[in-house]
């Protein structure tokens, strides 16, 4: 398993790092809500990268926390836990990876990262939701023997916590 990869914390300091990072190396429909207007990295959309995550994790009472991937000392994308409210003691992860290091091990260590973070902070258990075609989150869930279930354009999994490694 990677030595290098980390989960910092989300601060004013680390979003435009952030930013700086999905820019470079991500379509910004695969890190954010939609935007209207032409695709890219625009103007508009850059700023309702930095209200989102204001409103979502940086707000007085966020709703998630977010982290930075941090691999040596560069940004590389962003997890999240999502506390659900109507499904018991359970929350939601997040995750997008900068398109340069996917399929690098970055994810797994991050999945990894975040089933220690949600257990620590005492959740029963974690949730994930892809799509059919997010080829490296399913081959993630089978190396953890967790079992997705696919409904239409949705691929959903819980996981256990107390038993997940």
């Amino acid at each position: 398993m990677r030595s290098d990869v980390t989960l910092r914390p989300l601060d004013e300091n680390r979003l435009l790092t952030l930013l700086d990072a999905a820019v470079a190396d991500a379509d910004a429909r695969e890190v954010m809500p939609p935007v209207a207007g032409p695709g890219g990295w625009t103007a508009e959309r850059k700023a309702a990268f930095l209200r989102f995550h204001h409103s979502r994790s940086l707000s007085a009472e966020p709703v998630e926390t977010t982290y930075v991937i941090v691999v040596g000392e560069t940004v590389v994308g962003a997890a999240r836990l999502c506390p659900m409210k109507d499904a018991g003691h359970a929350v939601e992860a997040g995750v997008w990876i900068g398109r340069s290091h996917r399929g690098s091990g970055v994810g797994g260590v991050v999945f990894r990262h975040l089933l220690a973070l949600a257990r620590t902070a005492g959740f029963a258990s974690l949730f994930v939701n892809t799509k059919p075609d997010n080829i490296a989150v399913h081959r993630l869930l089978a190396a953890l023997d967790i079992t997705p279930v696919r409904d239409g354009d949705a691929v959903t999994a819980w996981v256990d916590l107390a038993a997940a490694g």
